[in-house]
Formats: C-alpha cells, structure tokens, sequence
C-alpha cells in the first residue's frame, strides 16, 4: 500500500541540506512561489519551505501557507521526481484561497519534473 506520511525523511532539516539546493537549482515559478530544486541521492523527494515573515506578516498566514504546500506535496509525493525541492513564498500568496494555492503548487510539480526529467 503506499503511503502519504510526511515524515522526517521527506524534509530538508539542515542549513547545510537548504544551501545545497541554492547552489545550482532547477527552477519552476509564478508571481507568488518559486521552487528550487536540485537532483538527490535518496529515493525520494524532499520538500523546505520558506515563508518570510517580510512577505507574510501575520503567524496564521504563514502556517496557513505552509501547511496547504505540505498537504500538497504529502499527497504528490510519488509523482514528484528524487529531488530536493526549497519551496520560496513571495508578496502575492497572502490574498490568494486555499483552493488557488493547491492548483499554483500542483503547476508548480508538474513544471519542476517536466525540468528536471527533461
């Protein structure tokens, strides 16, 4: 059966893991998210996210964001080619519903593997 945890293993924990990725990334990107992503050596994907307190000011906001990028990414794992992905969250994100972000983020997938398989 396949799973849909997000467990540890599917986060980018350290600085050192956030600062490989901005190396040399692959990019996919909108007016409001920019992902960053750079090939891995694990089996599968691993998500980090940063939501700047500059763009999003309020805490609801920010966690609100965040956990509308991890439920997506949590449920598209398996389409997700192994990489490692840094999630950017810029000014316009703040107005937009749940639903719009959902469909950005399932763009935003989409466009990354189209990248990164070529």
């Amino acid at each position: 059966m396949t799973s849909y945890a997000f467990t540890r293993e599917l986060r980018l924990l350290t600085p050192a893991q956030f600062k490989s990725v901005f190396s040399n990334p692959i990019k996919a990107s909108s007016a409001e998210i920019t992902l960053l992503a750079i090939p891995n050596s694990e089996k599968h994907p691993r998500i980090g996210l940063t939501v700047a307190k500059r763009f999003v000011k309020n805490a609801s906001d920010r966690n609100r964001i965040k956990r509308v990028i991890r439920t997506n990414f949590r449920l598209h794992q398996h389409d997700i080619p192994d990489i490692d992905i840094v999630v950017l969250v810029r000014n316009g994100v703040v107005d937009m519903e749940n639903a719009d972000l959902h469909k950005l983020i399932e763009k935003l997938w989409r466009k990354l593997s189209r990248r990164y398989n070529g």
